[in-house]
């Protein structure tokens, strides 16, 4: 096999094949609405960075609200057809703010509620989404299927706000959010065409109560999916803030403009999408000493960027960067997935999710206070040493269960990873 077959080996299952491609238009027209969304507040409240805030908070707050109930979802209904519906109401959000703006009619208003229910479909979306790859392929084939899923989001970050910043200065904001509405009729018409006979479906679980407690007490009880959560938690929290910590940097530091700043996010982006092919190219089951490795490898850098002594070495710097984020969420996602039998799966990825994404909104402020008031490169320095902390202690933790041995069982009737003491 080829390195090229073996990196997108996951591309020869039709159904992923269907997937992925309506997911790389769908998610470029989703970067490109942001853009295009931020835009249009500013250009509605006069310049206000509170009303950026705002939209950007009430996007974000259904998805830690609801993002648990989704994986409740997951777990109960048939995940192909939550994502079509989920879809479809995405892309007439998307519709709806495009025309009020090409007619003239948006105000501040309309955007607030429309990124709140926004907010709310990609509360039951993201769970779902990423639980679904696991029914798509086979199992040997998830890790690949997963690192794959990573390159599509970040080409799309790569390439939907550039598409959008020259829209946007032909043709307006409007046409970037009708553009977006369009891309959705994309990864709506790959789920329908699915051979719903080649998925790996599991069978749906009953209602119950306490589903939600259930799926939080199965992660508690199992060190093989307790360290890569808790690990996320903190590095996604103290780590991963670039956007607050490289922006200081490269105005307070390195005196550095906007078109400065977005050559850092480039580097970064350019560094995650080469981690994720990366990952897609290995074989096998992923292994808990990669998932530690990167995880330190990633502090290390990161304090690395915090002492670059001059603008052109923080920006070579922030490419390896990149590649191990990137190594280290793609391991942890992987393990997760795998580790989690299937009636459970849906809950244990929203609680990964939520640990995910919900850490940068808590940790994002006190970074930015502790850089404000004790300098720039505080922040990536502190972010990067929590980091290393974060990684010796999963691996500590780990130690301390003498014996621990995990085992892939990746071609039984249930496949997962667990560990045995």
């Amino acid at each position: 096999m080829s390195a090229g077959a073996g990196t997108f080996r996951s591309l020869r299952n039709r159904n992923y094949r269907l997937f992925a491609g309506g997911q790389i238009v769908s998610l470029t027209g989703t970067w490109g609405q942001r853009v295009a969304q931020d835009w249009l507040v500013l250009e509605l409240s006069g310049n206000s960075g509170v009303a950026l805030g705002v939209v950007t908070a009430l996007q974000f707050l259904p998805v830690l609200v609801l993002s648990l109930w989704g994986g409740v979802l997951a777990d109960r209904y048939d995940k192909r057809r939550l994502l079509v519906g989920v879809q479809v109401g995405m892309g007439l959000l998307a519709l709806a703010l495009g025309l009020l703006d090409v007619t003239g009619a948006v105000q501040l208003w309309h955007v607030y509620a429309l990124s709140f229910s926004l907010g709310v479909l990609a509360a039951l979306d993201v769970p779902v989404r990423q639980s679904f790859v696991s029914e798509m392929v086979a199992p040997e084939e998830l890790p690949n299927a997963v690192s794959l899923n990573s390159a599509t989001f970040n080409s799309a970050r790569i390439v939907g706000p550039a598409v959008a910043g020259v829209a946007i200065a032909t043709v307006g904001t409007g046409w970037v959010f009708l553009g977006n509405a369009v891309s959705y009729v994309a990864v709506v018409a790959g789920l329908v065409a699915m051979r719903t006979s080649a998925l790996h479906r599991t069978a749906p679980v009953e209602r119950a109560k306490g589903q939600v407690r259930e799926g939080i007490d199965y992660v508690r009880r199992r060190p093989d999916l307790l360290v890569p959560v808790a690990m996320v938690a903190v590095i996604g929290t103290f780590g991963l803030n670039f956007q607050v910590t490289m922006a200081l940097v490269a105005k307070e530091v390195f005196g550095a403009g906007a078109s400065s700043f977005g050559l850092l996010t480039s580097a970064l982006a350019l560094g995650s999408l080469a981690g994720a092919l990366l990952s897609a190219r290995r074989t096998g089951p992923p292994r808990v000493r990669t998932l530690l490795l990167s995880a330190l490898v990633f502090g290390l850098l990161e304090i690395a960027v915090g002492l670059a002594p001059t603008f052109a070495v923080m920006a070579v710097l922030l490419v390896p960067t990149g590649i191990a984020v990137l190594t280290f969420t793609t391991t942890a996602n992987t393990l997760v997935q795998l580790g989690s039998e299937p009636y459970v799966r849906g809950r244990v990825m929203a609680l990964y999710t939520l640990v995910f994404l919900g850490g940068t909104p808590v940790g994002a402020p006190v970074i930015g206070a502790l850089s404000e008031a004790l300098g720039p490169r505080v922040g990536l320095l502190l972010g990067g040493a929590t980091c290393v902390l974060a990684a010796l202690g999963g691996a500590w933790v780990l130690t301390r269960l003498r014996g621990l041995r995990y085992e892939a069982h990746l071609v039984s009737r249930r496949p997962h990873v667990h560990v045995r003491v």
